[in-house]
């Protein structure tokens, strides 16, 4: 039986060199819908997308088709134990193993690309992900998470501006896709600046220097603004930016990714985490202007992308993220899938890669039964999942 399913899994996962597929409605990833169009891929790239009487390999008629859905925030290595408990590390072999995991979970779930913020497991992963030898998700990580200070009381250190621009190098150098900053506290810590603007500036413009983007964990204003001032490339979290920041990254075209998932998941699985009830009040509090910075957001045409900051008990149920936007962020859907498609992608530099269907781009698909643009639960129903022109899910008929 097991050779048969790695036999079965291997010849799904071999990518044709020429490949038909059959749709009655697609959602490009920008907004628009195409009716009755045939999409051809060739060596895992979109040749053409219209009508066609060509044979079809994969029908998916009776479903919606869009591009692979792009997480750009989840922690891989953070899974559930033998007792359903949260674990956030351990040893490197059986991190690596769960994290592996994960990525496989959410590929399943329809997230063809993920941003993990990060450990150091994520690097092994997600470059045998890229050799072909792991099935998962396109995976880019920042391997670690950088601070102005760590520690408490006599144990606590500051780091230098220099000493920060190092650490930057230091990624770089290991192999890191982007830079994850803390500038302020946790939800529960009340979310109050802890990296100051000068070490945020140094973290920012040396990884641009770099090459590399900087994703910033900012609950308060204060820490949000100054990120947004250092030309850090996107707000995660944002519980209580005012008006004039969000003008701000407006202005200066700074992302933002409010994340709805995390805290449910908290809440809902609440006896697998070790949370004080002062805490999970904290986490309930939060989601109210966690909803209200969103909508505001959205009014001012901030730039919005899809992160889950999925944890333990999220990976594989990351298109939650989607209902809860519409249903309690009054997200109007075809804005949600675009946030988790072509503005995603825009934000992770790979704008002309993934996020849409057209010529030239990754082969990189999720069809879900139902119309989501009516009832935004359909994304529960993934029937179908192609990444670069490898199908690793087919449901459909």
């Amino acid at each position: 039986m097991r050779f048969l399913f790695v036999f079965l899994f291997s010849v799904a996962a071999l990518a044709q060199d020429r490949v038909v597929l059959q749709t009655n409605v697609l959602l490009d990833g920008r907004g628009g819908v195409l009716k009755n169009q045939q999409i051809v891929v060739e060596g895992g790239r979109i040749v053409s997308v219209g009508p066609g009487k060509a044979k079809v390999d994969y029908d998916l008629t009776g479903l919606t088709v869009m591009p692979g859905w792009i997480d750009t925030h989840v922690h891989l290595e953070w899974h559930m134990d033998s007792n359903n408990k949260s674990v956030a590390s351990g040893k490197p072999e059986d991190s690596a193993l769960y994290d592996a995991a994960d990525a496989w979970m959410e590929l399943q779930d329809g997230f063809t690309t993920v941003q993990s913020v990060g450990s150091a497991p994520d690097g092994p992963v997600r470059d045998r992900i890229n050799q072909g030898v792991l099935p998962g998700p396109r995976v880019l990580t920042s391997l670690n998470q950088l601070r102005g200070v760590v520690g408490e009381g006599d144990k606590q250190k500051t780091f230098t501006v220099e000493e920060l621009r190092e650490k930057v190098q230091k990624n770089k150098a290991d192999g890191a896709d982007l830079i994850k900053l803390f500038a302020t506290s946790g939800l529960g810590a009340g979310g109050g600046q802890i990296t100051t603007d000068e070490q945020i500036l140094a973290v920012c413009s040396e990884a641009k220097a770099v090459g590399l983007r900087t994703i910033v964990h900012a609950i308060g204003d204060a820490g949000a603004r100054a990120s947004v001032v250092a030309g850090c490339t996107s707000i995660e979290h944002g519980t209580f930016l005012k008006d004039e920041t969000l003008d701000m990254m407006v202005k200066r075209g700074t992302y933002f990714d409010p994340n709805l998932l995390v805290l449910h998941n908290y809440l809902d699985k609440r006896d697998s985490f070790t949370f004080t009830d002062a805490q999970l009040k904290t986490i309930q509090d939060g989601l109210a202007p966690t909803i209200d910075v969103l909508k505001r957001a959205r009014a001012k045409g901030v730039k919005i992308v899809f992160g889950t900051d999925a944890v333990a008990g999220a990976h594989g149920r990351n298109a939650e993220e989607f209902i809860y936007r519409v249903k309690e962020g009054g997200e109007k859907p075809m804005d949600a899938i675009v946030s988790a498609t072509s503005v995603s992608a825009e934000s992770l530099g790979l704008g002309k890669e993934i996020g849409t269907i057209a010529p030239g781009y990754q082969a990189d698909f999720v069809a879900v039964e139902g119309d989501p643009l009516l009832d935004i639960t359909a994304v529960r129903k993934v029937k179908f999942v192609m990444k670069g022109g490898k199908v690793y899910k087919n449901l459909a008929h």
